[in-house]
């Protein structure tokens, strides 16, 4: 499992996912499906996420099957979660591909 947050047009999002990467070509066409298509993208540390979101992290984790899997779609939470030090690298994309972050 991965914790990703989302930062998409319609504001940020914590979803968890079985992909390896918010590249992977399965979980960016589930977010096209869902209506996103270009986003920035944050790996969190999983133990943390866990922690933080505590029991409603286990209720998400076990209550689908589905790949994706939205933990928080209120993403003002989410960011006064998280420091930003403890976010991942960020990964931008848009239409179809992975972009190198802007310098």
């Amino acid at each position: 499992m991965k914790a990703i947050l989302l930062v998409t047009g319609s504001g940020p999002l914590l979803i968890v996912t079985s992909y390896a990467s918010a590249t992977d070509a399965k979980l960016v066409e589930g977010l096209r499906q869902k209506g996103i298509e270009k986003f920035i993208a944050f790996d969190l540390p999983l133990d943390l996420v866990k922690k933080r979101y505590g029991g409603h992290f286990s209720v998400v984790e076990q209550g689908s099957s589905e790949s994706i899997r939205v933990l928080d779609l209120d993403g003002r939470r989410a960011f006064h979660l998280f420091h930003f030090d403890e976010f991942g690298p960020p990964l931008f994309y848009e239409g179809g591909a992975a972009l190198e972050p802007i310098s």
